[in-house]
């Protein structure tokens, strides 16, 4: 907990925009193939920390295999 009382949001580093982007694939093409609400996309992609679960979702809609994780979640 910070000194104002807030707990603060972990943050992570990820390629997830930019894989996105280079496929032309929308926050809402790709949250609909993860089987995420564009809402949690939107935290990921501000780099917010999500579950191993999720990330593996993410990997399989964006066609990236899961021994690859490295490349979009390199934190991890």
């Amino acid at each position: 907990m910070s000194k104002s009382g807030k707990v603060g949001i972990m943050k992570s580093s990820n390629k997830v925009k930019e894989f996105r982007d280079n496929l032309m694939m929308s926050k809402a093409e790709l949250a609909r193939k993860a089987g995420i609400s564009v809402q949690t996309l939107n935290r990921i992609e501000r780099g917010e920390v999500c579950r191993v679960d999720t990330q593996r979702k993410i990997l399989e809609a964006l066609s990236v295999m899961v021994e690859d994780k490295k490349t979009i979640f390199p934190q991890d």
